[in-house]
């Protein structure tokens, strides 16, 4: 599903559609959301219960096709960081999410890092932060997990759909891509 298309409150910032990113340079061709259906819906359900405390998400990352985890492999064959290309990564198929936080009331919140920030700091189990980053990165968990999200230890921004081995491996651009992986 596209995402982006279906709900128009979801605020993208697909950051491999630009240079704001780990690789420097944009390596998608356009700047979609596309998921597996049950991930798109449990998406949906998080950005629901965030809007309900005056908050809403913002995506950086959804579907991701193999060729981009190849190069990403080149920059940083770190499997803590970055999936293996060989093996696949969940954002492979459609069935995982980077996703941060924002205020609705547009007030900056502090987040625990940057996105893609390949450090400790970004592990979810991270002290060494402003305490108002870990209560930031908390209310996004407890949001993703009540949606049935499964959290990536070390990205706080990282989050598997249940049952993401079932889709498969995908390398679709993502301008191509009528509907999305497995919709």
């Amino acid at each position: 599903m596209d995402v982006g298309a279906s709900d128009p409150e979801l605020f993208l910032d697909i950051r491999y559609a630009s240079a704001d990113n780990f690789l420097g340079h944009a390596v998608y061709d356009a700047p979609r959301c596309l998921l597996v259906r049950d991930a798109a819906e449990r998406l949906r359900e998080a950005e629901r219960r965030l809007r309900a405390e005056g908050y809403g998400l913002v995506v950086w990352d959804c579907y991701r096709p193999r060729s981009v985890q190849y190069a990403m492999w080149e920059i940083l064959p770190d499997p803590d960081y970055v999936a293996d290309p060989d093996r696949g990564s969940r954002h492979n198929r459609g069935a995982a999410v980077d996703v941060g936080l924002r205020a609705l009331d547009g007030h900056e919140l502090v987040l625990p890092t940057d996105h893609d920030d390949f450090t400790p700091r970004a592990h979810r189990d991270a002290t060494d932060l402003p305490a108002e980053a870990i209560e930031t990165r908390e209310r996004l968990e407890r949001a993703m997990t009540s949606a049935g999200w499964i959290p990536l230890p070390t990205e706080w921004w990282h989050f598997d759909a249940p049952g993401w081995e079932r889709y498969p491996l995908r390398d679709e651009p993502l301008s191509s891509a009528a509907t999305g992986p497995g919709s």
